[in-house]
């Protein structure tokens, strides 16, 4: 035992200076677990923005919610688009007009025929020919860009303007 504080004496400087290397090592090592836990719990604040009491379980689970319930309105909002985009083939999205001299004694342009055709190229064609002692309107169907009636030049005119037209 003798032996031993001994060797401790004679070696107490180079102990004193390892310990004294260790603790600085120990101290660095500590700076950098602080430096990382501060990194870590930035992070976590992030993570956990908006939950004061909450944990993370309860949190993703409140997320998972809200994803679902974005996917049923999604869904609902699908539905409409359908209905209202199947609806909207039958709305007039073709039109075209053309006014003309029906008789050559009249002074101005004062007769027309207007197209009013859907995205089925179905619709009707509206006539006026205007006369000095009377005016006569009439309506002829169109069933996919054809009708049953006889049409005039400027009708079959005003159908395939209103055909060729962008929607």
């Amino acid at each position: 035992m003798q032996n031993i504080i001994n060797f401790i004496n004679s070696a107490q400087i180079y102990i004193t200076i390892a310990l004294m290397i260790l603790v600085f090592i120990l101290i660095i090592i500590v700076i950098i677990t602080y430096t990382s836990l501060i990194k870590i719990e930035s992070r976590y604040r992030k993570l956990m923005r908006g939950a004061s009491t909450k944990n993370l379980e309860d949190i993703v689970i409140s997320y998972l919610d809200k994803i679902d319930e974005v996917q049923k309105q999604n869904g609902i909002m699908k539905q409409l688009y359908e209905q209202i985009n199947g609806k909207l083939s039958g709305c007039v999205q073709k039109t075209s007009m053309i006014r003309y001299k029906a008789f050559d004694d009249m002074g101005s342009d004062l007769s027309f025929s207007i197209a009013l055709l859907d995205g089925d190229i179905n619709g009707v064609i509206l006539t006026s020919i205007y006369g000095r002692n009377e005016s006569t309107t009439y309506a002829k169907p169109i069933n996919k860009g054809i009708s049953r009636y006889e049409l005039s030049d400027e009708e079959n005119k005003v159908l395939e303007q209103a055909i060729i037209s962008k929607e």
